[in-house]
């Protein structure tokens, strides 16, 4: 601690280069010489007082005590997103990190789970996705000179990350259009979007009209959801489980909450959609494909395999048969060490 009762922050080192030594990491998995781990990230030991729904939450926690990690004087993770972003933010600059903390918190929550309180949280958390995403991010040329560009990203958004929360302004060239595309969806699910929750499957069935927009947005560091922008749907429904049916083009998707050990409720675990993927193909009358991904993905989902296809079933076949899967079929993913189950 500092004279002051702020904490002394540590300093970031690469993942790559801990190299042994004692570290904490922060929203990712231990390495050699981690001392604590504050991560929501499946199996990961976070000291139970500490655990939160988001790896920033647990970092800001910390912040209160920063009495368990010993000789330990860097931090890292293993890869670089909102959630990671602020999580080692708090970590090196707590007294900066902690003046900024709501704001900083629903930066995360934006990027890890596509919600957001906070309009200009948003928007960083869509500057943020740009810098990583190597066809749109500014430091392309340099991002595709590195095997592994966590690093490089690290030492760029970390100085940076407080004034693209507070002054998003200054980067509106890089979130301008995908916060008009928010602004579209939000729109349409206020106006005509249905969305139908079914609480004992933790399911909620999006019905989109064929002319909604169709752009998408952002997930996590430099991903893209296509259809409407997720975060006007997951704002619009706590469910975390949705079936989006828009015209015959339907798709089923766990959210990242269902992946990490979420801590503020009870998340229905995920059930594998590769049998219901199956029963499906073998129904379609055209000989189309469903593929499904594996329940240990990071929001594992269900499609047709040939992009924007339509499907041959009708609404009410297709959501019949996702609801008898999700019922019947066994939990097939459990994100908690066995110690805390």
């Amino acid at each position: 601690m500092s004279t002051s009762g702020t904490p002394t922050g540590l300093d970031y080192v690469p993942y790559g280069d801990l190299d042994g030594r004692p570290n904490v990491v922060v929203d990712g998995a231990a390495a050699p010489g981690t001392v604590l781990c504050l991560s929501h990230w499946p199996g990961t030991p976070t000291p139970p007082d500490l655990q939160a729904d988001l790896s920033a939450e647990m970092a800001f926690r910390y912040l209160r005590t920063f009495d368990r990690h010993g000789d330990a004087r860097v931090v890292s993770n293993n890869h670089a997103d909102q959630d990671g972003l602020v999580s080692v933010l708090a970590l090196t600059d707590p007294a900066t990190a902690l003046a900024h903390e709501p704001l900083l918190t629903d930066v995360a929550a934006a990027g890890d789970f596509g919600t957001y309180r906070i309009r200009d949280a948003a928007r960083a958390s869509m500057v943020i996705s740009a810098y990583t995403d190597g066809a749109r991010s500014p430091l392309a040329a340099e991002l595709a000179a590195v095997a592994d560009p966590t690093g490089l990203l690290y030492a760029e958004l970390l100085p940076r990350l407080v004034e693209m929360a507070t002054h998003p302004d200054r980067y509106q060239a890089l979130w301008a259009e995908e916060d008009a595309a928010l602004t579209a969806s939000e729109a349409r699910v206020a106006d005509d979007v249905a969305i139908e929750e079914v609480p004992e499957l933790d399911l909620a069935v999006v019905t989109v009209p064929e002319d909604a927009p169709a752009s998408g947005g952002h997930r996590f560091g430099g991903g893209w959801a296509a259809g409407l922008h997720p975060m006007a749907v997951h704002n619009a429904t706590d469910r975390l489980a949705l079936l989006t049916m828009r015209g015959r083009r339907y798709d089923v998707l766990y959210r990242y909450e269902t992946w990490v050990q979420l801590r503020s409720r009870a998340a229905r675990p995920r059930r594998d959609l590769g049998p219901l993927a199956a029963a499906l193909t073998e129904r379609e009358p055209a000989g189309a494909t469903w593929v499904a991904d594996a329940p240990g993905s990071l929001t594992a989902g269900l499609r047709l395999a040939a992009d924007d296809a339509e499907s041959g079933l009708d609404p009410a076949t297709f959501r019949s048969m996702v609801e008898a899967h999700l019922r019947a079929a066994p939990p097939a993913w459990d994100p908690y060490p066995a110690a805390a189950a």
